[in-house]
């Protein structure tokens, strides 16, 4: 192995104090490079044959306990290079790289600075939801942590259940609790392969992120055919709002977001022909009657704007992501309005849609593939969480069905 790691005094960079930086000397590849310690010392107090710190040494902290440090050091940045040798990566890096490994900045071990990075390259690849959503984890955390620097290696087992249990003490949900958890964790697993933090950190590995079943959302028939059949002016402070949940119902339930991103371009031969934001899967829906009707009058009370629906009013994407985040909010408000026009109890949202489509769907006995494949999902359990539970009647004509002798 041509790496060594030696303790020395770099009497080449003399400090106004008179004193020297006390340095990691690392040798790789036939060059050398020094690795800061963090601690200055006279010429006179350095043992340069034996790399110790002299007794005549008089400062805050001890010589002995000083010298602990120093080999402390160096035996880590020994561990880290026996353990890139071991993996065949050690001769592929260069002496600056290899350096970055032994010596992570401050910057680097920061997992508020780390984050800030990725929150920064989702918005610079126009993934704006995304990067709101990270950055709402890592507000929490900032409060959580009393304003303090949180640093990888402080991400423990006990500091995640001590995150849980004030989560929990201030009234909050499980699975509200699962988003930020999972969002912490990707976050943490960017860093390791990123080399800024150790795989044998990894705290995800004792604790485990829980969730409790998600409550079924999806409204009965009956009360989907009150909001359908509601006769409302355009005037009416839940016409759009009713207009929307029946358009998102008629387009395999689509996501608020999508159907905000809707142009005049995607509608094609009687056909919408768009891609979905979060997955990039293509769609490419029939317009039925009573869809078109929606359609044709949002068309014709927009005609400047490139998008259907009057959700989104600028053009920068940033501010377009607030503009559908603002819609979205008062949509649901007055979702909850139009429950109270349609005697409707449960909690109306624009998630609602989407779950009472693909609960109508297994009803009528469409395939599980099938429904799957309507709301863009890429795993058959995402969908059956969507589902509500069959009603006993249906179960007992499956049953017959079963037991037909």
């Amino acid at each position: 192995m041509n790496t060594n790691v030696v303790i020395s005094l770099d009497t080449r960079r003399k400090k106004q104090d008179g004193t020297y930086p006390l340095v990691l000397r690392l040798g790789h590849h036939r060059k050398t490079i020094p690795i800061s310690i963090g601690l200055s010392l006279k010429e006179s107090d350095w043992d340069e044959q034996k790399r110790i710190i002299k007794k005549s040494y008089i400062g805050k902290e001890t010589v002995a306990r000083l010298n602990n440090l120093i080999q402390t050091r160096k035996a880590d940045a020994l561990s880290v290079i026996v353990k890139l040798s071991e993996t065949n990566e050690l001769d592929t890096l260069s002496i600056l790289d290899l350096k970055n490994k032994i010596h992570r900045p401050v910057t680097q071990q920061s997992f508020f600075l780390f984050a800030a990075e990725i929150v920064e390259e989702l918005k610079r690849a126009n993934r704006f939801g995304t990067a709101n959503s990270y950055q709402q984890v890592i507000n929490g955390l900032r409060k959580f942590s009393k304003g303090k620097d949180l640093l990888f290696k402080d991400i423990t087992y006990h500091f995640l259940t001590s995150y849980e249990t004030n989560h929990f003490a201030k009234g909050n949900s499980a699975n509200g609790l699962a988003v930020y958890l999972r969002t912490i964790r990707s976050i943490y697993n960017k860093a390791i392969k990123s080399g800024i933090v150790e795989k044998e950190l990894y705290p995800f590995s004792s604790y485990k992120i829980k969730s409790s079943p998600t409550e079924k959302r999806a409204l009965d028939w009956s009360y989907l055919e009150k909001i359908f059949k509601l006769k409302i002016k355009p005037d009416h402070v839940c016409f759009h709002a009713r207009n929307y949940f029946i358009a998102s119902y008629m387009m395999y339930g689509v996501n608020f977001k999508d159907m905000a991103l809707l142009k005049r371009t995607d509608i094609k031969d009687g056909r919408l022909l768009y891609r979905r934001k979060k997955t990039s899967k293509i769609y490419d829906i029939k317009i039925i009657p009573q869809l078109k009707k929606i359609l044709d009058f949002y068309l014709e009370q927009n005609q400047k704007s490139e998008f259907i629906f009057p959700i989104i009013k600028r053009k920068e994407l940033h501010l377009q992501e607030k503009d559908i985040l603002w819609a979205r909010k008062r949509y649901n408000k007055k979702l909850k309005l139009l429950a109270e026009e349609c005697g409707i109890e449960k909690n109306l949202t624009s998630y609602v849609s989407r779950h009472s489509f693909a609960t109508q769907a297994m009803l009528q006995e469409v395939p599980l593939n099938a429904i799957s494949t309507m709301l863009g999902h890429t795993s058959l359990k995402t969908t059956q969480v969507y589902l509500k539970s069959l009603p006993s009647t249906i179960l007992d004509d499956y049953n017959k069905k079963i037991i037909w002798w």
